[in-house]
């Protein structure tokens, strides 16, 4: 956190220098260019920016002078790569990207990973102090209309388990961690991750676990101490092209302890909205109805799941279930019963 500082600034710092430095709007360019692609041969850089490879060159030298760690290549064209190095670098960022990061830090702010929140709101103060008149007024008016729907509690997901598990889907790289599966059973898996999938309200990991030689899905808030095995992997084709929808059929496909068949008095096309896929199945039926078959293992959440439409309904459920939907109902009659009647008295006044 201690650069996000000095990148932050920067975005202030383009918007300054390059209409009165052209050399200077250059290297910007160059080093934007730089950091949005891990390799760009030489022919290329000097075509993007209308000038000799010479110049290209010499730009080069300039910013590793300021201290920008870039690698020159070699083959037929010969590149430039720009590495890691000690410290983070200015990150250079359009109008669009710098929106983008300031809406993506208000999100995280209100995640439900741990540590990210407070870091993301550090974060993003910065970002706004240094934003342009322009930007900062657009970013909050974005801020004022978009909420996040949490779903309920979620459980906590560590942020360094996130990191990890993304750098290996990244660089396709096995993982070991323990993991607790829904019936209390732990073990250690050893496998190969491709991709990390939000659905519902929880994080997902999707991997192939070679010893059962199949495709897994794994809740991250189970896993627990996550480590590089130190192996690559080649990447594997995803059954049907899409990890996001892998990872919702394999949700769907879940046996929970609470199931239940409910019959909404609405078309399903008007439910769609309000009741996420992963959560169950609808049906339409003939006489403008629609069916829904869900399941879950927390029965007020199913309770609370089945409220949510909005609309009156018939169940087929377990006895629990309808006690809970029962006690559900009460509350909020009683809740509404106490705003009727404190509403006489704030309008006379009373308080």
């Amino acid at each position: 956190m201690e650069h996000c500082g000095q990148f932050l600034s920067s975005i202030w710092w383009i918007v300054e220098i390059v209409p009165e430095s052209p050399t200077a709007g250059r290297l910007l360019r160059l080093l934007a260019m730089l950091q949005a692609r891990r390799e760009w041969p030489g022919t290329v850089l000097a075509e993007r920016l209308e000038v000799s490879q010479r110049t290209v060159r010499r730009d080069v030298e300039r910013l590793r002078e300021l201290g920008y760690p870039i690698r020159s290549t070699s083959g037929p064209a010969g590149g430039y790569v720009l590495e890691a190095g000690t410290a983070m670098p200015p990150l250079l960022l359009d109008d669009e990207e710098a929106t983008a990061v300031a809406i993506a830090l208000r999100t995280a702010a209100r995640s439900a990973v741990q540590g990210v929140d407070e870091a993301a709101l550090r974060a993003l103060l910065k970002l706004e102090q240094v934003l342009p008149v322009r930007l900062r007024g657009r970013v909050q008016a974005l801020g004022q209309v978009s909420e996040i729907s949490r779903g309920g509690s979620l459980p906590d997901v560590d942020a360094e388990t996130l990191t990890l598990l993304a750098g290996a889907c990244r660089e396709q790289e096995q993982v070991r961690f323990s993991y607790t599966a829904r019936d209390g059973t732990a073990g250690r898996r050893l496998v190969e991750p491709h991709g990390l999938v939000t659905a519902g309200r929880r994080w997902y990991l999707l991997a192939f676990d070679p010893s059962r030689s199949g495709w897994r899905t794994f809740r991250v808030d189970r896993i627990a101490a996550p480590a590089a095995a130190g192996r690559r992997f080649a990447a594997r084709s995803i059954p049907g092209g899409d990890a996001a929808g892998f990872v919702q059929r394999s949700i769907s496909a879940v046996v929970y302890r609470h199931e239940a068949t409910v019959r909404f008095h609405a078309a399903a096309s008007e439910l769609r909205g309000r009741l996420p896929r992963g959560w169950g199945e609808l049906r339409e039926l003939p006489d403008g109805t629609c069916v829904y078959e869900t399941s879950d293992d927390d029965l007020d959440w199913l309770a609370f799941r089945i409220a949510m439409a909005r609309v009156d309904f018939e169940l087929d459920g377990p006895p629990q279930l309808h006690e809970r939907l029962a006690v559900l109902g009460e509350r909020l009659t009683r809740a509404a019963a106490s705003a009727q009647a404190a509403a006489p008295r704030q309008s006379s006044g009373v308080v």
